[in-house]
């Protein structure tokens, strides 16, 4: 992610998440917004905070915004203005533009713009809701093509205190075990606090506990299987 560098238009809060974690994870992130009170909010975790018009072509061009690797733009509450400015950054040149959809016809009209690539909030947030409904045993996932995922979830009664080979993930469910977050005690000075690390690629004899999260691949289907199976 370090040497990337990614704009994202748009400070609400949906947009601010996007330019939190890029910013996270490394990469240079422009932030825009019409809001000065929303610039303000972020300016001290992206690079650069810009309070603009993102519909104004120049002013887009003033900040090199064509020399991001991508665009976001994650406007929500102003559809005209996120077309606007769609149609601005394609004038530009920019490579690769990620825009946000809040709904279907939202969405026909990104991709007759020739927008590929569309973020759909609500309908994320929903899918997520209503897998957590179903199966509270999952913490969060990754929907990827053809019904598979990557899902943290709560180790099912059944598994807590046995090996993974015991468990046999692969073999008995069609599951990969990437890796494990495990809970641990850490002196803070005044109190003592739980956090949560990464134990890396587990081994065969990797015990699991009953606090762990196991970060899987596999289907949806497989993932709920083995849910019901051992809770």
């Amino acid at each position: 992610m370090r040497g990337t560098k990614f704009s994202v238009i748009g400070m609400g809060k949906y947009g601010k998440a996007i330019a939190q974690i890029l910013s996270d994870r490394g990469a240079e992130v422009i932030a825009i917004d019409n809001r000065e009170d929303l610039i303000e909010e972020v300016e001290d975790f992206v690079a650069l905070a810009v309070t603009m018009d993102a519909t104004d072509g120049k002013a887009l061009e003033a900040q090199n915004i064509h020399e991001c690797d991508a665009v976001v733009v994650a406007i929500g509450s102003n559809f005209e203005a996120l077309l606007l400015c769609c149609f601005q950054l394609k004038e530009l040149g920019v490579k690769r533009i990620i825009a946000r959809s809040n709904d279907e016809n939202q969405k026909k009209i990104l991709l007759r713009m020739g927008i590929e690539e569309i973020l759909e909030p609500e309908k994320e947030i929903g899918v997520f809701v209503a897998e957590q409904l179903i199966n509270p045993n999952i913490v969060s996932f990754l929907q990827l093509p053809d019904d598979y995922e990557v899902a943290e979830i709560k180790p099912p009664i059944d598994i807590a205190e046995r090996s993974v080979q015991d468990i046999g993930l692969r073999n008995k469910y069609r599951l990969n075990l990437i890796t494990i977050k495990r809970c641990f005690e850490e002196d803070k000075g005044n109190s003592i606090e739980v956090v949560q690390h990464i134990l890396g690629v587990p081994s065969a004899d990797t015990i699991i506990k009953q606090t762990d999260t196991l970060i899987v691949f596999g289907t949806s289907r497989d993932i709920q299987r083995f849910i019901e199976i051992n809770s």
